[in-house]
Order: C-alpha cells, then structure tokens, then sequence
C-alpha cells in the first residue's frame, strides 16, 4: 500500500505533516509529491520541508491519494487543473480518495463526490453532488476519505487506518501510540 500526499506551499502544517507521520509510523507509506516549480516547500506557518518527488502523469505505484487543507486551497482552487486532474485519475482506477479541511473543495469542484463527507465548515460552497455532515470529524464512504479540520487530524488517520488495514492494525496502532 503506497499513498501520495499532494504537498504545496501554505498548506496546513498538521494536516499534512502530522497525517504523513501519523501513517508512516502505522506502516503506511506516504510519499510527498508537489505540482511546485520546487521540491523546497514553506507550509503555512512557516515550516520548510522537501517533498520527495515532483507528481508525475503515471499514478500507477499508488494506492491512495491525499489532499490537506490550509491557505493555499482557497488561493488556488478556482484556478487549478492539476491537483483536480490528479484526482480524477485516481477516482477513475478506482483507488482511494482522502482529503482533510479545505482539502475536499478541489474533489467537489472535480465532481468526484457523490456520497456522505466532511470538510471545514463552509468548505462546502463548491457541492455539487453527495451529502454534507458538519459534525463528524472524520467520515468513510467506500474509497472516499475526510475529515474536517486540523482538530481532526487524529480521526482522519484512524479512518484510514482502519479502512487500509482493518480494525486490528487500527487498535494496535491506538495501542502503539498510546491514545486511550
């Protein structure tokens, strides 16, 4: 199980990083690809990163991809072409879907949404197909993945989690970390 995490300048720190390390350390592998002219990225509190590779066309090595929120979703959401065709491609070879915060707002502008999800409060502005729910912080529908905001950082990983690996991996990894 290999997952892509789209990184980008001003994304939410905890979303991104906090769900890759998360993951990692549950044994899911997350590689952090950018549509950036660089692979040095500045969250949006200041955190310099590299991303580990530029995103390419061939998404065949990945099982999943995630989408975190942060600012630059609503700098750059109406205008982009890539991390929405990304996306789509993934929704079309039938693998996973996740995305946190503002995050759902470039799978909702794709159309890619068709059942129950979440997202920030008023994130919600581009639906045009699924259902809404504003109080869970984190929900499953099949391949569909989210989770409302950087307070639900620890619930959208459990989801996926326990979607990818089941509900043992997910109560040894509760177990691991020591969340009671």
């Amino acid at each position: 199980m290999q997952l892509l995490m789209v990184v980008s300048h001003q994304m939410e720190d905890i979303e991104s990083l906090g769900s890759a390390a998360l993951l990692r350390r549950a044994g899911l592998p997350v590689e952090l690809g950018t549509f950036e002219s660089s692979l040095e990225i500045t969250t949006a509190y200041g955190t310099r990163i590299t991303a580990d590779t530029f995103i390419k066309e061939d998404i065949t090595p990945y099982d999943g991809l995630i989408i975190p929120g942060g600012k630059y979703v609503k700098e750059t959401v109406d205008a982009d072409t890539k991390i929405k065709a990304l996306a789509t491609a993934f929704k079309a070879a039938d693998k996973y879907l996740m995305a946190i915060c503002a995050g759902p707002r470039f799978l909702m502008q794709a159309d890619l949404i068709d059942g129950d999800f979440t997202n920030f409060p008023g994130a919600e502005v581009d639906q045009k197909r699924g259902t809404y729910h504003s109080a869970p912080k984190a929900m499953v529908d099949g391949k569909l993945i989210t989770a409302r905001s950087a307070g639900a950082v620890y619930d959208f990983v459990f989801a996926i989690i326990e979607t990818l690996q089941g509900e043992d991996a997910l109560q040894a990894f509760k177990d691991l970390i020591k969340y009671e």
